[in-house]
């Protein structure tokens, strides 16, 4: 394998700076398109994988765990070396909508927890898990193009001990080899990172999986301080905004059919709620950074993902594609390096247009 750089994530934890994510596999890929996508990937230097419980996108009763599933056979069919890949997954958090997983879930407890890696090593027929991230906090933050944290809708949630204590006896087990947050907060981070203490002989946490892209910088002010000072590093999802920055949209007719915020509009409240082209700001931001990548040669994938990769907190860029020449153009990404005037034209557009999809 060769052609995409690497990155020391943790001691023996050494990532490809692309990670393929696999929520459309099961959905919008077969098991064969998801299996060619994966080849594909690993072929040109990817060995980072990231799932999750809930996969694939938008949630369904009758498709959940399709993802890990999917993952879990082409590792298996291939036989491709087990310690050749870093697989990472996740736990889904509360959640009053997805009665399927665990019977909502209701809560990151102990119980629920562990649960939920069982039946992830389960599904991808595997004996233990290399980053095991919690999909989003138990307890009350604003996310998913929420900005401004209400104290009013706080609730009993599971306490981080208890949720870091299943952690840890998962890692004594075998099971997990890292422990990994996501869609956090500063204070949520620096609380885990405080508790883990307690377990710091055999448990760590390295990393932050977030939205980070041209259109979603807030990872740039307090949490970037955060992972800068406790060497956690970030795995920047959504660096493409949902498709939106590769122009695609802006086609005539408004894109492809099968493009995820066509084909499912209405029914993936998570990704309309952040990536809304019918907000004026959103088009606007996202036409400019398509009129640099114009003006200096790039295809707005390439300035995109570069743009994200340049980050010295990003270990990895977090993707999904349907496609062979999506994922193709993202690996061509990967080889870009970004002028000096390009980063200024850019944090022109960020000064005018800030976060537009937080």
């Amino acid at each position: 394998m060769s052609g995409v750089p690497l990155f020391n994530l943790a001691p023996n934890l050494t990532v490809s700076r692309l990670c393929l994510g696999s929520m459309s596999f099961g959905e919008q890929n077969t098991l064969a398109e998801s299996f060619q996508l994966m080849d594909q990937a690993f072929h040109a230097g990817i060995n980072f994988f990231d799932s999750a419980e809930m996969y694939p996108v938008p949630q369904r009763a009758h498709t959940c765990g399709r993802s890990e599933e999917c993952l879990g056979r082409w590792i298996s069919q291939r036989k491709i070396p087990r310690d050749s890949l870093v697989i990472a997954t996740k736990v889904a958090g509360p959640s009053g909508q997805m009665t399927w997983i665990r019977g909502g879930p209701k809560c990151l407890d102990a119980a629920n927890i562990t649960e939920a890696i069982d039946n992830s090593l389960l599904r991808m027929q595997m004996d233990y898990i290399d980053l095991y991230q919690i999909h989003w906090p138990d307890r009350y933050v604003p996310m998913f193009g929420e900005t401004e944290y209400d104290p009013v809708q706080q609730y009993a949630s599971i306490s981080i001990d208890e949720q870091l204590e299943a952690l840890s006896a998962a890692v004594k087990a075998g099971k997990i080899r890292y422990v990994g947050l996501s869609n956090e907060t500063p204070y949520g981070l620096m609380k885990f990172i405080q508790v883990a203490e307690k377990y710091a002989s055999h448990l760590k946490i390295v990393s932050l999986q977030n939205s980070y892209s041209l259109l979603c910088r807030t990872f740039d002010s307090a949490m970037a301080e955060c992972c800068h000072q406790e060497s956690i590093s970030l795995l920047a999802y959504s660096p493409l905004a949902m498709g939106i920055l590769s122009g695609k949209y802006f086609s005539p007719g408004g894109g492809p059919t099968e493009a995820r915020l066509n084909l499912f509009k209405g029914k993936y409240s998570e990704g309309e709620s952040r990536y809304n082209l019918s907000k004026k700001i959103i088009k606007a931001a996202t036409m400019e950074y398509l009129d640099i990548a114009k003006t200096y040669g790039l295809h707005p994938v390439s300035l995109a993902i570069a743009f994200v990769l340049r980050h010295p907190l990003v270990a990895s860029a977090v993707f999904g594609a349907t496609k062979s020449w999506q994922l193709q153009e993202v690996l061509n990404a990967c080889k870009i390096e970004l002028a000096s005037e390009v980063i200024e034209d850019i944090n022109k557009i960020h000064l005018r247009f800030p976060n537009p999809c937080p």
